[in-house]
């Protein structure tokens, strides 16, 4: 059954005529005529009594008049539907970022995204680096948006992977309070508590690398927790539970409230880049047009 059918079938029913259901439906009364036919062909029933001045449904079509009312809704639905997922599709651009950066950088980034008449569709996913890179290699993001340390480079599919430096930022340690003077320091034998990340994380690995290894001599890293959740950490550190090594963008907001102090000029942080990556080859157009923002920025 045709959606078209269907309002043929409404057509005659509101109009009580062929010609004025004819009229409605923009065909001439010939070819109404024979449409009806054709209809009444594929169900194999008459569905109107022609004996009857207004034309009216039969019985046993009248008693489906509901029935039909809500599947010619039903279908229209479908076809704006099917319309519009068209257009989200070819006007949709997936990014894919580690955890803080969706709460910082990329909704600023998508907040810039120029409009087109149909509209530019972004969907955000967020993961961890390298769950960020696999579904960019395997074609299920568009754009990934991650952390990189100056000194390091992407070695997984550089040769076909496009990459932008859209902007910087800092690890740093950020506690609650200051850490204790230098003599109660030592009462406790230099520990610091601090809250940890799984050494097989992006953050965890820079921890290894860049910030356990320049700690002061005089001062002991004691893990009380570990998260994967840079999110987790801040509010971890808020509520005193330890140091936590977290994006200086991440922070931002609760050390320029006084919740949180950075900790910086007493324990090691590092420098870090925020690059853009996608893979080579003709982008959509929503992709082309977010890309062309990173370069803007």
């Amino acid at each position: 059954m045709r959606l078209e059918w269907l309002e043929d079938i409404l057509a005659v029913a509101e109009t009580g005529s062929f010609s004025g259901a004819a009229d409605r439906r923009l065909l001439t009364q010939s070819a109404f005529s024979r449409r009806i036919r054709q209809i009444e062909d594929y169900v194999g029933v008459e569905l109107f009594d022609r004996t009857h001045k207004p034309i009216r449904l039969r019985p046993t079509t009248e008693a489906q008049r509901e029935q039909i009312l809500m599947l010619n809704s039903a279908l229209r639905q479908l076809v704006v539907d099917l319309r519009r997922g068209e257009r989200i599709t070819s006007n949709r651009v997936v990014i894919a970022c580690q955890h803080a950066l969706t709460a910082t950088r990329v909704p600023a980034l998508v907040q810039q995204m120029p409009t087109t008449r149909d509209g530019i569709y972004v969907r955000l996913r967020s993961a961890n680096l390298d769950e960020c890179v696999g579904m960019l290699l395997s074609r299920q993001a568009d754009v990934a948006i991650v952390y990189q340390l100056p000194d390091e480079r992407n070695e997984v599919g550089a040769d076909f992977l496009e990459e932008l430096m859209i902007g910087t930022d800092r690890l740093i340690p950020v506690s609650n309070a200051p850490l204790p003077k230098a003599p109660a320091l030592t009462e406790h034998n230099g520990e610091i508590p601090c809250i940890t990340y799984p050494p097989d994380v992006f953050l965890g690995r820079v921890m290894e690398r860049k910030i356990l290894p320049f700690f002061n001599p005089g001062l002991r890293h004691v893990p009380k927790v570990e998260t994967a959740l840079t999110l987790a950490a801040v509010e971890m550190a808020a509520i005193g539970m330890g140091v936590a090594w977290v994006p200086e963008s991440l922070a931002h907001d609760r050390l320029t409230a006084g919740t949180l102090v950075d900790l910086s000029e007493v324990l090691p942080s590092c420098d870090m880049q925020v690059m853009a990556m996608r893979v080579q080859g003709k982008p959509n157009l929503a992709e082309g047009i977010f890309w062309s923002r990173l370069q803007a920025v």
